[in-house]
C-alpha cells in the first residue's frame, strides 16, 4: 500500500477538531477563514519554492 500522501494519526485528529469548529461557523466566517487559509498556503508554497531555488547549486 502506498502511504505517500497519507495523514498521520495526529493530523487526522487535528483535522477532526477543525471540522467541528468549521461546522459551528456561519457562511461569512467560513469564507473569511477559507480565504485566509488559502493565502497562507500560497505563502507556504512561495517559501518552499524560494528555498528550493536558492539552495540548489
Amino acid at each position: 500500500m502506498d502511504n505517500t500522501n497519507q495523514l498521520t494519526l495526529e493530523q487526522e485528529f487535528k483535522l477532526a477538531i477543525y471540522k467541528q469548529k468549521i461546522n459551528k461557523l456561519d457562511n461569512k466566517n467560513i469564507k473569511k477563514h477559507l480565504i485566509a487559509t488559502l493565502k497562507q498556503m500560497m505563502i507556504k508554497d512561495n517559501i518552499i519554492k524560494y528555498f528550493i531555488k536558492n539552495n540548489m547549486p
